[in-house]
């Protein structure tokens, strides 16, 4: 038998195979044109769907009043902060005897640490008010000096120091005296000095920041990082006459 009869039989069929082969790839590259056309008809719809809901949205009246609603109570709020910075809120700062009536009676939330110089609970209470005061901004926080305030110092029957009273349009709502319900401790975090004011309710329940440490009890639910103190040589309030 001759090979040349072979031979052209096994070239038709090797053509023939690579016809087929090319067909399929003609056939694949159409299928993946017509998909990725489909699929960019089909974003762009989304698109010009989005961009007319979008505009449509934009023309209605109700969305505009809600907006321009927002952006008055946005205005507000900032003129109340800026007014209440320029009064000394967002801060804790010592205040003289002269200054104390005008500032309790005219504003609506104070809290006072009444204080002496040398005593060492004192200090302790001075760490602790700053990192509150800057965080209950409606709150006026501020400090007097107990033996250079004796009007006020007999009036409020204070006899042991420190004493951190709250004040409410004008009127004492509560009192921590020495560290009496701050676990009677030199280290108190201040979370527990913080519900104390919660519960006299001289300071507003804060809403949760994104850097703040969250607690499972307590009334704030959510408060800063406490400020933690080594025991002092004295480990007891100090009497005031």
């Amino acid at each position: 038998m001759s090979d040349k009869p072979f031979a052209a039989e096994a070239a038709q069929f090797g053509q023939a195979m690579n016809s087929i082969a090319y067909g399929e790839v003609v056939k694949a590259a159409v299928r993946d044109y017509k998909r990725e056309v489909l699929e960019k008809q089909a974003q762009e719809g989304k698109q010009s769907h989005q961009m007319v809901a979008m505009d449509d949205l934009m023309e209605d009246e109700e969305l505009q009043k809600l907006h321009e609603e927002r952006i008055a109570r946005l205005k507000a709020e900032r003129e109340k902060r800026n007014h209440l910075t320029q009064k000394g809120h967002g801060t804790y700062t010592e205040i003289t005897e002269g200054d104390f009536l005008e500032i309790v009676t005219q504003t609506d939330l104070v809290v006072c640490h009444f204080f002496h110089r040398e005593f060492e609970r004192c200090k302790i209470m001075d760490k602790h008010l700053p990192v509150i005061a800057h965080k209950y901004f409606n709150t006026r926080f501020i400090k007097l000096s107990a033996p250079d305030s004796p009007f006020f110092t007999v009036k409020l029957n204070i006899k042991m120091l420190p004493c951190v009273i709250g004040f409410k349009k004008g009127v004492a709502v509560g009192r921590v005296t020495g560290f009496e319900g701050l676990g009677a401790r030199d280290d108190f975090p201040t979370e527990t000095l913080e519900d104390q004011l919660l519960l006299m309710g001289v300071i507003d329940v804060p809403q949760r920041d994104d850097d703040d440490e969250e607690r499972a009890d307590g009334p704030g639910k959510s408060i800063r990082k406490s400020v933690h103190y080594a025991k002092t040589a004295s480990d007891e309030d100090s009497d005031f006459d």
